[in-house]
């Protein structure tokens, strides 16, 4: 009997999840081996169950999407990740690729957009959905003086793997309390981690760190209202 590739759904909307297992049980080459609701829920199963292929809503109640990706890689590094969400912001579609997913879908999309895209990264190939992979092309073809990215890029790339993720809960709203709770470390680590980000960063408040973040697709600005 030949082995069916194992898929993880994580989505906090059970309705589009028994749409997801429907389409995807319906094809039958795919196994459905768990589900979660949570970023939390996602990363013990990810952990526990090893899937070949993890679906991933970016936009979950308990954690900032882009957290997640990291974390799911670290707790599932041979899994890969792809996005199925209603948001399609093309610095955070462009940052997703590079820190991980390999595939990239809008919820709005056709049926068998989806079961395409878990062929192609299943293989080991990328997938985006043709809805916004030219609006990505054209982000990334600009030149640096209009994409205004560049600088940006290389201060960021100074921040170490904490100070990043330190500064993505900020952007988000969380104090460095509900930020110290989150990642199990002390309250004088994470003001420390602070100081560093706007040091490194050139950045003198937190709006305009949460400018700085939106900016280069670490956060979805539209989330981040809501």
């Amino acid at each position: 009997m030949v082995r069916k590739s194992t898929i993880l759904i994580v989505d906090d909307h059970p309705l589009f999840r028994e749409g997801l297992k429907s389409m995807i049980v319906g094809c039958g080459k795919y196994e459905i081996v768990g589900e979660a609701e949570t970023g939390e829920e996602a990363v013990l199963m990810s952990t526990e169950l090893k899937p070949d292929l993890i679906l991933l809503d970016i936009s979950l109640p308990d954690r900032n999407g882009l957290l997640l990706v990291q974390d799911m890689k670290r707790s599932s590094p041979e899994s890969r990740l792809m996005v199925v969400t209603m948001y399609s912001k093309i610095d955070y579609v462009i940052r997703a690729f590079q820190i991980g997913v390999s595939g990239y879908l809008t919820k709005d999309s056709a049926p068998e957009k989806l079961l395409q895209g878990i062929e192609c990264v299943l293989q080991n190939e990328y997938f985006m959905d043709p809805s916004i992979s030219h609006k990505v092309i054209e982000r990334l073809t600009r030149s640096p003086q209009r994409g205004g990215s560049t600088g940006t890029d290389v201060a960021y790339g100074t921040l170490t793997s904490r100070e990043q993720e330190v500064m993505c809960l900020l952007a988000e709203g969380l104090n460095p309390r509900q930020i110290a709770d989150r990642l199990c470390i002390s309250l004088k680590t994470v003001e420390n981690h602070r100081s560093n980000i706007m040091n490194k960063l050139d950045l003198h408040s937190i709006h305009e760190l949460v400018r700085y973040a939106a900016r280069l697709g670490l956060i979805d600005v539209d989330l981040w209202k809501s």
